[in-house]
Order: structure tokens, then C-alpha cells, then sequence
């Protein structure tokens, strides 16, 4: 009997090697390698038939309009770029418990509303299981078809029984190929269903939604190879303690990469916010306390208002603490450096905590001024104006840039009741339609002086 040979497979890049090794050499993490059985196969090289297709130029190609089908979720079909795209291969991504099947089967249920034929493969429950979900979110169709199946094997030869026109698979950590002897969730096993599922979208023209696991780290779990293979990779994120939902796309072959989506969860499922300003804004009480601003950032085609809290204390420590939640921390250090040297605020004896709130990630430079005001107010225990919107980006010699698409963030602090909005000097020529004072700061000394509540 010939002897079983195996490898160790790094689970995050997939890297190989023969033996095992606490360290991933590729990646660098600590202790990802499992052992997987070694298969190899010898192609039979008289029986393959390669198809090939014709060689033509780029002026006689002949495109045909990609369909989008809508999901009946506007904000999803916002990320999407105007929704599902037949043929396509989308990945959903997300912590565990954060609402990835609730998403996929309420959009199933619109979908098939439409008239449209879907396979929903749950490889991780049983069909009852899915059915007590369907019912509790209120998802009933005769066109929405259940396969509780963990072999790829068998999803597809249902593919030609029923011939759907959309299949999910919930999800991809779960299912395995019995061409690989490795188990399911493996690099190998990966990485090969998605290869199959891909040939399944582009043959067949079925589109394909693949949810997905995320590591610890919030990375997606399998190679990263993953990624590049599908066509829209979308992540579902926000604080499973809280109702608030976002969906982020991170790669769009068919839409902007920059627009997120908005939900909130409620008992019969995941409702879409229209306006997520006045979602983030509703928990404001009148009791404004120094270090809380409202900056305007921009999320794709999307103006978004949301309140950033700072909070600085003295420490007994050697060296002060920086926290930065919902902004990156390098900029928060960068801003606190500016704030030191060009106002003279000195901070080397305080903590700084600094938080965005609502769970949205902020990563403009517009939202400089606004971080570094909230900062500078609570320094020096003053309340910045309730009713001022701030926007605008800070230099490292104190001076305030200017940023794009001002005009909507503008449009957007009115529509919610704002009185006032401070913006850098350099924007010019400003549509004179604002029914709201703009006030015009070149540095950031003046912008502090301009956003001080005079109640």
C-alpha cells in the first residue's frame, strides 16, 4: 500500500511546506499551517479538448448591456452599483451573528417576488432551520427553492434540475468537492469550490452569492486568493450590540468601491435607513458637553453627518494614551502634533480618546478639522455651537484645505436644521442657493475661534 502524503497548508495565504513550522515564512502568522493529504493527479492528455475562441480586434467586439437585477433593498442596490449582475460572482463577508443570512434570504424573498427562480444552499443549517427564519422575516415564494447539502457535487447537478437564475451558498467554508480529499474550510478546498462556482456564473449565467467567514483579525477567512476571484466582495459590518448595519463594498468590477449601504436590525429582520444623517443624529441630547462636533463626510455619492466625541485627561503615566475609534490612529497622532506645535496645545501629559459615533469608519482627510476642534474644545472645556457643522482638511502647517464635493455636505447640514457650517477658505465659488451661514476659516486657530457655542 502506497504511503499517504501530506502537506502544511498556511489557512490565511495559502503557503506549503513539508513539515510543520509554527510561523508562516509568506504571511508571517503564527500558527495557521494545517496538515492536509497530498493528492496528485495525472492529466490524461490524449482525451483533453481545448476550446478556444476566435482572436478578433477590440472594435468588432460586440458587448451586450449587463443586466442588473434589483434586490428590492435600494441601499444594497446602492453598494451593488444598481444591483445584481447576471453572470456574476458576489461574496458577502461579516462576523458571525452580524445578519449575513437574514440579509441574503430577505433579498432571496424579493427576489423571487420578481418572478425570478433562486437555490439557496445552507450548508450550515437544515432546511427547517431556514424555514423558522423564513417565516419569522416574513419570506414566502413558491420560485425560492431549499438545498440543505455540503457537497458541490450535488448543488450542481440540482443546478440542472431546477435551473435557477440565482444561487446562494451560505456558505463557502462550509462546502467541500470531493475531488480534494481535504476537509471543508480548508485553503485547498476553498479555493476550489470557488473555482468551480465561478465557471458555474460565467458558463451557465447564473449569478452566484457566496457568503463568507472573517477571521479574528476581521480579514476574510480562506486564501486571499479568494478575493481576487470573485467579482464583488462586500462586507457586512457594525457592533452586534447595536441595530445600526453597514454594508461596505471593498471590490466592484461593475460600481464604485466607495458607497455603503445602511440598515438597522429590528425583530422581523433588516429594514433599510433612507437618510442614515438623521439615523445618527437622533440620539443628540440637548446637554452638549465640550469635545462633541458634527462633521459632514462624504461616502461615495452619499453625504453622511455624523458626531465625533473627544475626550482629554490628565495621566500619571509616563507615556499618555491615544485611543482612536472610527478614525484611523496614525491621523489622530498627526492632528494632536498639529494641534501642539501650531496652537500650542499641550498635550503631552493628557490622554486622548477619541470616538466616532454610530460604528461608521471615517478615513477622509475632511474630517481633520472636525476631530482636531472636538480635541481643542475639550482641552479647554468649552462647547462647541450644537447647530455648526464642521468640514475641512488640516495641513501640517495649520492651514485648512480644501475638500471635494462640498457643496452636498453643505446641502445636507441644511437639510437636517443646521444654522451654520465652517469650511475652508480655499473652496471658491460656492453655489449662493444655501439658506444656511457658511463661514469661511483659513487656519485652524480661526476655526476654533468661529465654532465656539456663544449661548
Amino acid at each position: 500500500m502506497a504511503k499517504v502524503k501530506t502537506k502544511w497548508v498556511c489557512q490565511n495565504c495559502g503557503y506549503e511546506t513539508a513539515k510543520y513550522i509554527g510561523k508562516c515564512p509568506d504571511c508571517g502568522n503564527w500558527g495557521t499551517l494545517v496538515e492536509e493529504v497530498e493528492v496528485k493527479t495525472v492529466p490524461n492528455t490524449q482525451n483533453i479538448v481545448i476550446e478556444d475562441s476566435p482572436v478578433c480586434l477590440i472594435n468588432e467586439i460586440k458587448i451586450t448591456e449587463n443586466i442588473k437585477l434589483p434586490t428590492g433593498f435600494e441601499e444594497l442596490d446602492r453598494v451593488l452599483g444598481g444591483g445584481l449582475v447576471q453572470g456574476s460572482l458576489v461574496l458577502l463577508a461579516g462576523d458571525p451573528g452580524i445578519g449575513k443570512s437574514t440579509l441574503v434570504l430577505q433579498t432571496a424573498g424579493n427576489i423571487c417576488r420578481m418572478g425570478k427562480k433562486l437555490l439557496y444552499i445552507c450548508a450550515e443549517e437544515s432546511s427547517s432551520q431556514v424555514k423558522l427564519r423564513a417565516q419569522r422575516l416574513k419570506v414566502n415564494s413558491d420560485n425560492l427553492y431549499v438545498y440543505s447539502q455540503t457537497n458541490l457535487e450535488a448543488v450542481t447537478n440540482q443546478l440542472d434540475n431546477i435551473k435557477p437564475e440565482i444561487l446562494v451558498i451560505d456558505s463557502i467554508q462550509s462546502i467541500y468537492t470531493s475531488n480534494i480529499t481535504s476537509t471543508s474550510g480548508s485553503v485547498s478546498q476553498i479555493r476550489e469550490c470557488t473555482n468551480v462556482l465561478m465557471d458555474i456564473a460565467k458558463n451557465k449565467n447564473i449569478t452566484v452569492i457566496v457568503i463568507g467567514h472573517v477571521t479574528k483579525e476581521g480579514n476574510i477567512a480562506g486564501p486571499k486568493v479568494l478575493e481576487h476571484m470573485v467579482d464583488t466582495v462586500i462586507y457586512f459590518e457594525g457592533d452586534k450590540y447595536k441595530s445600526q448595519r453597514l454594508l461596505r463594498s471593498i471590490k466592484n468590477r461593475f460600481g464604485s468601491t466607495n458607497e455603503i449601504g445602511v440598515f438597522n436590525m429590528v425583530e422581523s429582520g433588516l429594514e433599510e435607513v433612507k437618510n442614515p444623517s438623521e439615523l445618527f443624529m437622533k440620539e443628540r441630547t440637548d446637554n452638549y458637553a465640550p469635545g462633541s462636533v458634527i462633521i459632514a463626510t462624504n461616502e461615495g455619492t452619499r453625504a453622511l453627518l455624523v458626531e465625533v466625541q473627544a475626550l482629554v485627561g490628565t495621566t500619571s503615566y509616563p507615556a499618555p494614551r491615544r485611543v482612536a475609534t472610527g478614525i484611523e490612529y496614525n491621523r489622530l497622532l498627526q492632528i494632536i502634533a498639529v494641534l501642539e506645535k501650531r496652537i500650542g496645545i499641550n498635550l503631552s501629559k493628557h490622554d486622548v480618546y477619541v470616538n466616532v459615533i454610530g460604528g461608521i469608519e471615517i478615513d477622509e482627510p475632511a474630517a481633520d478639522l472636525g476631530i482636531a476642534l472636538a480635541i481643542a474644545t475639550c482641552y479647554r472645556d468649552v462647547v462647541v455651537d450644537p447647530d455648526c457643522v464642521i468640514i475641512g482638511e488640516i495641513s501640517l502647517s495649520g492651514e485648512i484645505r480644501n475638500v471635494s464635493n462640498l457643496e452636498k455636505r453643505i446641502y445636507e447640514a441644511q437639510k437636517l436644521g443646521f444654522k451654520k457650517v465652517i469650511i475652508p477658505k480655499l473652496n471658491k465659488n460656492l453655489n449662493d442657493n444655501f439658506d444656511i451661514e457658511i463661514i469661511q476659516v483659513p487656519r485652524l486657530m480661526n476655526a476654533i475661534s468661529a465654532c465656539v457655542s456663544k449661548k
